[in-house]
């Protein structure tokens, strides 16, 4: 097995993902001797991405080969992995996913993963997704798409059902889910094991342990709830109690597939933030590349599990990755087998294996299942390029509460994405 292989990284100039990868990329001597390819469509911002890529491959010794090119074909001609992080105009667009539904009586929690939101996310992003997979097809048929764009589930759902290429999504909402039962049981994070399974960012904890000793702590999680602080995650406590589980990641990410989601806050996601943090690593990329001191943290780990699922798989480690999403196939039996799902995974040389958890406890089984009905016309949606199918998700879907309103923001945000929209199968 040969120990180098050419990373492509699509979306590299992203102001939110990009620095996360390029840091994971250098701080993993599992990809020495890699050629790492990052592509963008800005090429001013992509140069400036790329010489932050190369002053960290100097500072690391990562010893990786970094290239940059406007090009994508060029990129994937030969390519071993492909890391998506693109996204089209996506606080302008999200912003309409966001304000139109409300706008026409829709009360829901972020606009992105789960109801109209997420229809029209799902719409506007799978013609780009196949544009890449179909290349390739042709120019790399054997490479991992390994994705962390959203919509994650409903994204590996049609690569799965109309794709033959290999792919695996990712997401750091284990770890959330991870953060907020040690938070409430007052333990450091370390010692908390979670197992989850389910789909993304509704995954049920099927067990919570003491890493060291192997404890279920599902018990000290249940008497610590019920005296914490009420204002903390209240959607996600209510359905604790309610299904006796723990489901991740947060209110507003759960909240996205519930008709009731909004019960957890409708303050929708912090554009203003978003936009200053983006303005802020922009300052500090060009004070950095002016020469200033590189921040400490941007020579660590983020977190994210990417290069540690390409390291597995270039060097054979038969690595337990504690999420991936991928199609299900009956890797849990007791949600469709055409669904995407999201359960801990192996990666090695052959590539990457789901590890089954069993089914689901059968009432969460059944919650899911709603919502995986919503995704899977979504995704048909989205590939037939069909108004009507669109149409028939928000019908189905539990966030929207009147045909009326459904046909009205379908009209309106159909005509704002309409250049995105077209048949991709």
């Amino acid at each position: 097995m040969s120990n180098t292989s050419k990373i492509v990284f699509i979306g590299a100039t992203s102001m939110s993902f990009g620095l996360s990868m390029l840091r994971d990329i250098f701080s993993n001597d599992e990809l020495r001797g890699s050629t790492l390819t990052l592509v963008g469509r800005n090429a001013q911002t992509l140069a400036k991405m790329t010489e932050l890529a190369r002053l960290l491959n100097a500072k690391s010794a990562a010893g990786l080969i970094v290239e940059q090119t406007t090009d994508r074909r060029a990129a994937f001609d030969g390519a071993g992995f492909v890391v998506n992080a693109a996204a089209i105009d996506r606080n302008r667009l999200w912003k309409l996913d966001w304000e139109v539904p409300r706008k026409y009586g829709i009360r829901h929690t972020l606009g992105e993963n789960g109801g109209p939101g997420g229809l029209m996310f799902t719409l506007r992003t799978l013609p780009l997704v196949f544009d890449f997979v179909r290349e390739m097809q042709e120019l790399c048929p054997q490479a991992l798409f390994v994705n962390f764009s959203n919509p994650e589930n409903r994204i590996i759902h049609a690569l799965g059902k109309y794709s033959q290429i290999r792919a695996l999504g990712l997401c750091h909402g284990i770890f959330m889910g991870q953060g907020a039962v040690a938070d409430i049981m007052g333990l450091p994070y370390e010692q908390v094991e979670v197992w989850g399974a389910g789909l993304n960012h509704s995954q049920c904890l099927l067990q919570i342990r003491d890493r060291a000793t192997g404890e279920d702590l599902y018990p000290r999680l249940r008497a610590k709830e019920k005296a914490f602080d009420a204002s903390y995650m209240p959607l996600t406590r209510r359905l604790f109690r309610a299904f006796g589980y723990w489901m991740t990641c947060s209110d507003d990410h759960l909240g996205e597939y519930l008709a009731y989601g909004w019960e957890g806050g409708e303050h929708g996601y912090d554009f203003a933030a978003d936009e200053r943090g983006r303005a802020e690593f922009s300052a500090t990329l060009d004070r950095v590349l002016a020469g200033s001191p590189l921040p400490p943290d941007w020579l660590t780990p983020s977190g994210e599990r990417g290069a540690a699922a390409i390291g597995a798989i270039l060097h054979n480690k038969k690595r337990m990755l504690e999420s991936g999403i991928v199609f299900n196939r009956s890797v849990i039996p007791n949600l469709p087998a055409e669904a995407a799902v999201e359960v801990p995974v192996m990666a090695d040389e052959a590539g990457i294996h789901p590890i089954s958890l069993g089914p689901l406890p059968d009432a969460i089984a059944k919650l899911l299942t709603t919502q995986v009905n919503v995704q899977q016309l979504a995704v048909e949606a989205a590939v037939h390029g069909s108004k009507e199918i669109a149409l028939q998700a928000l019908l189905i879907d539990p966030v929207v509460n009147s045909a009326t309103a459904a046909v009205k923001l379908l009209d309106e945000l159909w005509k704002v994405n309409r250049p995105y929209i077209r048949a991709c199968i």
